[in-house]
């Protein structure tokens, strides 16, 4: 099974999504780290989610991981930062992260990225999702995209497949 290690974006957006289970679908477990767990309860999350993160479902682990002393990653807000030094800790296969800072750090480190975006398009590509509805949902929250990106991966999937 795969070690998968979140960070505050991608768990948030797919719950304002209503896609969150995708996690569960395609990981099976998520381990965030306390710090995640803090950032999703934060009053200036959207209610859906600080509802979510107080009942967190079986698939979801919160990790209290020590921090490593990586003066490299105090660029990063506290969530990435800790979200990676988890992902070092337990040699994660793959780190949740959408800050294009962040994903740089991680794969400077050796670890494994992607986003919310990534895990819609896996998702779609499994059939667990329709790619167009999932992004036009996204569309309505303040997620940073690139719109070409988005167009891009809708025509990509809705072309038929060659055998």
């Amino acid at each position: 099974m795969l070690v998968v290690v979140a960070d505050t974006s991608p768990i948030r957006y797919l719950v304002q999504i209503d896609h969150i289970e995708l996690l569960a679908q395609l990981f099976g477990r998520v381990i965030i780290p306390t710090v995640v767990a803090q950032e999703l309860r934060h009053p200036s999350a959207p209610p859906g989610v600080q509802s979510w993160i107080n009942a967190p479902p079986p698939w979801l682990e919160i990790s209290s991981q020590t921090a490593t002393d990586d003066p490299e990653l105090d660029q990063l807000d506290p969530g990435e930062r800790s979200a990676i030094e988890l992902g070092i800790a337990v040699k994660a296969d793959l780190i949740l992260i959408d800050e294009r800072r962040g994903a740089a750090a991680a794969a400077g480190r050796g670890l494994t990225t992607t986003g919310t975006i990534g895990v819609l398009d896996l998702a779609a590509e499994r059939g667990l999702v329709d790619l167009r509805s999932a992004f036009d949902r996204l569309k309505t929250t303040n997620f940073r995209y690139r719109r070409a990106m988005l167009d891009e991966l809708i025509e990509r999937r809705s072309r038929p497949k060659s055998e």
